[in-house]
């Protein structure tokens, strides 16, 4: 993990049973006579997750029934990583724009709230959109958010970046499936392998726009690398992540044709999962610059 995570340590359960009492109900006997949950369930993940916004950043969360539950530790990673892309920023705030936000609004809560970045977020889903705005109610720091829905599925950047819109980075969270089926397929073989029975909504869930994609992963990250170019005087910094590794060569091929000048790819390590986003910007954003 990044060397500024303060996830990247074991943590401590007394801390976040008083940060969010109702965690405590989920702890069992972990290895070496730790405490843990069990991550099997999808009730203890999240009862973690709303700890550790709590403990750590003073947030108030909670998930929207039938969604993915982000893991807040491999997410502020992902921050961490491309928040070291960007030059020194005077006199202003970090101006952050997240693609397929969903309900859970984990980017622009965590960029808000660790570094005091202003964020927008994006999704093609009205009731994302809507659970999202309550989250934003329930915290004062995000009254500077802005949500803005993408009326197309087949696009990600076109019709969210607006005429005027200036963005530092962008990030992204991809669909990575093809299909339903696939990821319904799946989610059953995952859940034989952790219970021993097939059950489509143990430790899983999402909507469509969260899950899948005409094309899957890649195709989703090329057609935001094409509309990249459209933009390039008005982000700084495009980056994705990306769960395959095998995707990467042809995706920088892919960011080269379309005129990137410079192309990172980012390793993260969470335990033993390990992860990459891309990253990648155009020649008129090149010079690194006091802003």
């Amino acid at each position: 993990m990044h060397p500024e995570n303060p996830f990247s340590k074991n943590y401590n359960f007394n801390q976040l049973v008083r940060a969010y009492p109702a965690l405590e109900d989920y702890i069992v006997p972990g290895k070496f006579g730790r405490k843990s949950i069990n991550f099997a369930y999808p009730e203890a993940v999240e009862s973690l997750n709303r700890a550790l916004l709590k403990w750590h950043f003073d947030l108030n969360w909670q998930l929207k029934e039938g969604n993915l539950c982000p893991a807040v530790p491999g997410r502020f990673d992902y921050l961490l990583q491309v928040r070291d892309l960007l030059p020194r920023i005077k006199d202003r705030r970090v101006q952050m724009l997240d693609i397929g936000t969903g309900a859970s609004l984990i980017y622009p809560l965590l960029a808000t709230a660790a570094f005091n970045w202003d964020c927008t977020a994006t999704d093609v889903d009205k009731e994302s959109l809507s659970f999202a705005k309550g989250l934003i109610r329930l915290n004062k720091s995000m009254r500077t958010t802005t949500l803005r829905r993408q009326e197309f599925k087949s696009q990600v950047l076109k019709g969210v970046v607006e005429k005027g819109d200036y963005f530092d980075i962008v990030v992204c969270n991809p669909p990575f499936y093809k299909t339903k089926s696939d990821a319904i397929r799946q989610n059953i073989r995952k859940n034989k392998n952790l219970h021993d029975r097939e059950r489509v909504d143990q430790n899983f869930g999402g909507f469509a726009n969260e899950l899948w994609y005409k094309g899957g992963e890649e195709a989703f990250i090329k057609t935001m690398i094409a509309e990249s170019a459209l933009f390039s005087q008005q982000v700084l910094w495009f980056t994705s992540l990306v769960s395959n590794k095998d995707h990467i060569k042809v995706l920088k091929r892919y960011a080269r044709k379309a005129g990137a000048s410079e192309i990172k790819v980012l390793e993260m390590e969470h335990g033993n999962k390990q992860s990459r986003c891309i990253a990648w910007r155009f020649e008129q954003n090149a010079d690194e610059q006091e802003i």
